[in-house]
């Protein structure tokens, strides 16, 4: 994905203080709880390989002159990103220059404009109604789109509901502009609600238009987002892409309704979102910087460091890594069925 300016001014929705937000929002963006906060920050593929709760890593070095807690391998708690380090945390579009251009040669972090983005949801879109012009239509000349107002309609032997849960993936996601389109990742300008064209945001305009009480709109909202994954390699980016799914979740439901979901409704939102949004090597399928570590075997005369050489990455074989495969969550299956499994397994 994507390039962009540091002009934090032309943001309009500014990273706020973390330690109350912790998101990209304007004024009337409302708080999220400690608890809501500590979900965002959990990766479920750590917490089952270890035993016991594991937040995502910054698998960055961009924070490493803050010391302990900042580092490449370390967890990104709520006390990193609280009080004085409120502010560590940015958009891309919000960085300095030299840190995106290191982002960029380190990890080909280029970040999509939204013109873009709309161009390729609207070719996912255009094959799955068999017409064009479905959500907008594109202005080539000057990189806009003009919304077509007028409600959905759905190809005959489909309904909205099949469209609210087919599965979309947006591959190493960033701060996920293909998903949801708050704001352009590369100018920082805020996209208003009505305009927006993530793959998500088309999903959620399908639900408000189609659910009349909070009811039917929080059951079918909870299918858009169990039907919407995407995966990250570094924390920071991972975390703003979280956090723009959510917020994006109030914001819709405020725009339907008049006022803010209640707490249980965005934990429940946040605990989908922890699940489907993951920290990955995308070329591995493996929790990145995994594959080869040296294991600890207790024999009869102590512990023993054992060498494991990856034939995944030796040979190039993305079946055969032996990193911590991440896994992922099938909504789709019942609680006595298998829900969690690699996500290597759904790569043919």
């Amino acid at each position: 994905h994507h390039y962009c300016r540091s002009e934090p001014s032309a943001l309009g929705w500014q990273m706020a203080r973390i330690s109350d937000n912790i998101n990209i929002r304007n004024d009337n963006s409302p708080r999220l709880s400690p608890e809501v906060l500590a979900t965002l920050l959990k990766d479920h593929t750590m917490s089952r390989a270890k035993g016991v709760d594991c937040n995502i890593f910054w698998a960055s070095n961009d924070y490493e002159q803050l010391g302990d807690g900042f580092r490449y391998a370390d967890q990104i708690l709520p006390e990193n990103i609280m009080g004085e380090y409120a502010n560590v945390v940015q958009p891309r579009t919000c960085k300095d220059r030299e840190t995106q251009a290191s982002r960029s040669r380190d990890k080909a972090e280029v970040f999509s404009p939204s013109w873009l983005c709309n161009a390729q949801n609207n070719l996912i879109d255009n094959a799955w109604f068999g017409r064009e012009g479905v959500f907008n239509t594109e202005n080539e000349s000057n990189h806009t789109w003009t919304v077509n107002n007028e409600l959905i309609s759905f190809p005959d032997g489909t309904g909205w509901r099949d469209y609210v849960r087919d599965v979309r993936l947006e591959i190493t996601c960033g701060e996920a502009p293909y998903l949801v389109s708050r704001y352009d990742t590369v100018t920082g300008d805020s996209i208003p609600i009505e305009r927006r064209i993530g793959m998500l945001d088309r999903k959620l305009r399908v639900v408000g238009e189609n659910c009349r009480t909070t009811t039917e709109w929080l059951s079918a909202a909870q299918d858009a987002y169990k039907s919407s994954y995407g995966y990250e390699w570094q924390g920071d980016s991972l975390l703003i892409a979280r956090i723009n799914m959510l917020h994006s979740f109030i914001e819709y439901y405020r725009r339907q309704f008049g006022n803010d979901p209640l707490e249980k409704s965005i934990k429940n939102i946040a605990y989908i979102i922890s699940w489907n949004l993951w920290q990955m090597d995308g070329l591995k399928c493996v929790v990145p910087d995994t594959c080869g570590r040296p294991r600890i075997e207790h024999t009869l005369f102590g512990d023993e460091i054992v060498e494991c050489p990856c034939e995944g990455c030796r040979s190039g074989d993305i079946h055969k890594h032996n990193g911590i495969l991440c896994l992922i969550r099938d909504w789709k299956k019942r609680p006595r069925e298998k829900q969690v499994e690699p996500f290597i397994k759904s790569i043919k």
